[in-house]
């Protein structure tokens, strides 16, 4: 279970009615009335010459990725003294004062070696923010603990979680992010990496929008295995315990089971032998974190699946049109929702304060098909869920936010109007 924003007190000022703002680019025509509403833009760094555009120190742009060279920092943790080496984006100016910043990336980190993602702004007047740390992560959890920064409310914004709340209600013009690479220090091998980093960043109202109209996923259905988290209740209370709290690495392992690339067996060897989807309780521990006590921080979801599937990004969609444009891309889609009693009917739970399920498809009346993992077992996962409730559910709480999980065989479709 991840709480979407607009459940949080601290962050209910966000999503406000806010007083209008450009949109970030024109919207399909069919969804003008709730795309004009929202702006999002996302940005991101992949490729070795976008890499290059951002700032290196003990660092360099090397087959496509981030490597840590000759280190120019050093910071002990427990006991342990780290070596590091910085990459730092461009400033990046979405078009409209951004109330909110979700960074996602992807990352390689062998053996006991670690990187720490942090993001600063700037206001209009040319104040700049401090830098907040957003995470710091780990493929493995042997030698760092994964873990978000949450506080951290000093001057411009504050951390809740994986999300950058900006104070003022004009916003922030402009948003840099940096990325520091840490190895044990005299380590020469096993040097961590840094193959891709990005974020969204959005400014939300508080209002309602009318349904969208369906478009261009009509009548298509991804075969996406299922999985119920349900069935783990009670599994490894150290991360979590299975069942309500682990529907975002279901989710995640749902998507990745559909490109066959979920880890190999060797990975969750740990598991007991014939407990059921071995691979949710090993996603649960690898996208773990211990400061949030929880499975559902959304880019730490994303950093497990990236190095798995390929390509993995946290955004926002503005209607389930942009959804429709990935699922006939051949791209399932997982939907961070929330909901009170009666409000989507069909599904496997009565309310909820934070879910998050995927989006395998549409009917060919628009209705959205989705494997819900709240099921109680695998049989009860597929789901279909009226459209303008499941909107209703997922636009005006977490914003429209999906991990877009990917593999080479399948490119992101044009026209993402920012959001990817």
């Amino acid at each position: 279970m991840r709480l979407p924003l607009a459940v949080l007190a601290t962050s209910v000022a966000v999503l406000a009615p806010l007083a209008a703002v450009p949109p970030a680019g024109a919207a399909d025509a069919s969804s003008a009335p709730r795309a004009a509403a929202r702006t999002v833009a996302h940005a991101d760094w992949d490729t070795g010459a976008e890499l290059r555009a951002g700032t290196t120190k003990g660092t360099k742009v090397a087959r496509g990725r981030v490597v840590l060279t000759d280190p120019v920092a050093a910071r002990r943790v427990g006991g342990t003294r780290y070596d590091a080496g910085r990459w730092t984006s461009p400033w990046t100016t979405p078009g409209f004062g951004l109330t909110e910043l979700i960074p996602s990336w992807e990352a390689t980190t062998p053996r006991d070696s670690w990187i720490e993602v942090r993001v600063r702004g700037r206001a209009a007047d040319g104040t700049r923010s401090s830098w907040d740390v957003m995470g710091r992560w780990a493929s493995g959890d042997k030698h760092v603990e994964r873990t978000s920064v949450s506080g951290q409310d000093d001057d411009l914004a504050r951390v809740n979680v994986d999300t950058w709340d900006v104070a003022a209600a004009a916003g922030l013009t402009s948003w840099q992010l940096q990325v520091t690479l840490f190895r044990r220090a005299g380590a020469t091998s096993n040097a961590p990496s840094l193959d891709a980093a990005g974020a969204v960043a959005s400014r939300l109202p508080g209002t309602d929008a009318p349904t969208s109209r369906p478009g261009p996923g009509r009548g298509i259905v991804l075969d996406v295995p299922r999985a119920s988290q349900m069935v783990h209740d009670g599994d490894y209370t150290r991360w979590g315990g299975g069942g309500e709290a682990w529907c975002s690495p279901t989710a995640t392992s749902m998507v990745l089971g559909y490109y066959d690339a979920l880890p190999r067996p060797a990975a969750y060897s740990w598991v007991p032998r014939g407990h059921v989807d071995p691979y949710v309780d090993h996603a649960a521990r690898m996208t773990y974190d211990h400061a949030y006590d929880g499975t559902g921080n959304w880019p730490f979801n994303t950093a497990y699946a990236a190095p798995l599937a390929g390509h993995a990004l946290v955004t926002r969609l503005a209607s389930l049109r942009q959804a429709e444009k990935l699922v006939a891309a051949g791209i399932p889609v997982v939907a961070s929702i929330s909901f009170g009693a009666g409000e989507l009917r069909g599904a496997p739970i009565s309310a909820t304060n934070g879910h998050l399920l995927v989006i395998v498809g549409f009917t060919d009346s628009g209705d959205v098909v989705v494997n819900d993992p709240a099921a109680s077992s695998r049989a009860g996962v597929r789901r279909t869920y009226d459209r303008g409730q499941f909107e209703d559910a997922w636009l005006p709480t977490s914003g429209g936010l999906v991990y877009v999980i990917r593999d080479d065989a399948h490119p992101l479709p044009k026209g993402s109007r920012g959001a990817w």
